[in-house]
């Protein structure tokens, strides 16, 4: 009869050690960094929404401003159809946060935002041949929206590039990368969305007709 009941009695005093085991370890395994990689990655896709809303909200001012250039120089309509094309490219360019990771798509998301920054460069650059254009309530209204919507992506996509770096850290240093090997083995490194230099400049523009 005891003996029958031995296995059981094992059973559960192996299970009350494994709990007990576990109270003791769950500090530690905290103190050592065990939630940093689920931590800073969702730190990291959470900065890449910021940077898509602030996109999304220069491009929701283009329809505007181009339909307010279009009523002062509709002539200049190359340049207001490389906006609205480039707008148009940028907007169907999508990427989801389970994508960062891949390199080719963060390109693709890349090269269409800067086109659409360099047409738009190129638009302003134009504007500078009307001053009556420069002068109205509406079109100074939307450049200013538009200046300072730049600015937050430029802000936006600084908190994502230092998250992401955060993330990539982690992962490849100790105990992190250890970490992630055993708990987390689908975590890769992220990619970081960074313009290219001169990517948004206009070229030169001549004022001789």
């Amino acid at each position: 009869m005891s003996l029958s009941l031995a296995p059981s009695g094992v059973s559960r005093f192996a299970r009350w050690r494994l709990a007990l085991a576990l109270l003791v370890l769950a500090p530690l395994l905290s103190a050592c960094g065990v939630n940093n990689v689920p931590t800073l990655e969702e730190r990291a896709k959470a900065s890449w929404g910021e940077v898509q809303n602030q996109y999304q909200r220069r491009a929701d001012l283009i329809p505007n401003l181009v339909e307010t250039v279009k009523g002062y120089a509709a002539q200049e309509r190359d340049v207001l159809v490389a906006v609205t094309e480039a707008r148009a490219k940028a907007t169907q360019t999508t990427i989801t946060a389970d994508q960062l990771t891949d390199p080719a798509a963060v390109q693709r998301f890349q090269t269409a935002q800067e086109e659409l920054g360099g047409a738009l460069s190129r638009l302003l650059v134009t504007v500078e041949r009307y001053p009556d254009l420069k002068s109205n309530a509406n079109f100074l209204a939307l450049q200013s929206q538009l200046e300072g919507t730049e600015n937050r992506i430029a802000v936006a996509r600084r908190d994502y590039i230092e998250a992401v770096q955060a993330y990539n850290t982690e992962l490849r240093t100790i105990p992190g990368r250890w970490i992630a090997g055993v708990l987390y083995p689908d975590s890769k490194p992220m990619q970081v969305f960074e313009a290219n230099t001169g990517a948004a400049t206009p070229p030169p523009v001549s004022f001789n007709r």
